[in-house]
């Protein structure tokens, strides 16, 4: 399961930019998980978040 600790989440973008069939910014300025979708770009995107809230489990 991917999820987004929505408190620690900046809205930067970068996890919808490099993963936009899992990952989008919504109108509350948050990144929101849109499919649980197994894509490589998953933890890539994991690994380039600078707050590190996003979270497989």
């Amino acid at each position: 399961m991917i999820r987004i600790d929505e408190d620690g989440c900046i809205g930067c973008g970068v996890c919808a930019s490099i993963c936009p069939q899992v990952f989008e910014i919504t109108d509350d300025g948050k990144a929101h998980v849109i499919s649980q979708e197994t894509a490589d770009c998953v933890q890539e995107a994991v690994d380039n978040c600078p707050t590190s809230c996003i979270v497989i489990e």
